[in-house]
């Protein structure tokens, strides 16, 4: 080329960037990209981990690691507000009685005891059943429930508000008064979601 585009002497001027600082540039930009992407998958992971996959956090918990509010537990009657019929579906004699007059000193009302109806007698074969109405199924029967561990509970088609215990043949006797106890004071608690999940 001639006039002021004239090349002289032995190199040639450079017309354009060396390669190799564009291959830095791009490297450093995948690398940002790279561990913004680890730190968001990381992020993810966490949050499925501690049961928060939309990453839906409630302030009390961003605020004091997890401090979920309490529900008030359902009420529930008192043992003196329930009316108990004991039957002994057991070849064995004086269990219904015995086991009302334990009952009744606990606070329990008794109705009927004695055998059981003949669609139970002898064909309960675990510790015990109680039954009672629909409507007793997470009151009345929860609150004996206390009373005698494995005892199965059953509704039937009955209109009142009284409940059975139909004592089995695997019975051996009422859970003694403390474990009792535990077991109402424990119904009687709010109720609390459970953070286990998140520690």
């Amino acid at each position: 080329m001639g006039g002021k585009y004239r090349v002289t002497g032995d190199t040639y001027p450079r017309m354009r960037r060396p390669r190799h600082r564009r291959r830095i540039a791009l490297a450093a930009v995948a690398g940002v990209v790279s561990l913004g992407l680890v730190g968001w998958g990381t992020t993810q992971l966490i949050d499925v981990f501690s049961g928060d996959a939309d990453g839906k956090k409630s302030a009390a918990g961003r605020k004091s690691g997890c401090a979920p509010s309490q529900k008030p537990a359902k009420a529930l009657p008192k043992p003196g507000q329930i009316t108990v019929n004991v039957y002994n579906a057991t070849p064995r004699g004086g269990l219904a009685k015995s086991t009302a007059d334990e009952l009744k000193k606990r606070g329990f009302v008794i109705g009927k005891v004695g055998n059981a109806p003949a669609p139970y007698d002898k064909k309960v074969p675990g510790a015990g059943m109680l039954l009672g109405a629909p409507t007793a199924s997470d009151s009345s029967l929860t609150v004996l429930g206390t009373q005698l561990k494995g005892a199965t509970p059953k509704t039937d088609a009955r209109k009142t508000a009284d409940v059975d215990l139909i004592i089995g043949t695997a019975f051996k006797s009422l859970n003694v008064p403390k474990v009792a106890d535990q077991a109402l004071a424990t119904l009687a608690k709010p109720v609390t979601p459970s953070c286990a999940a998140r520690h």
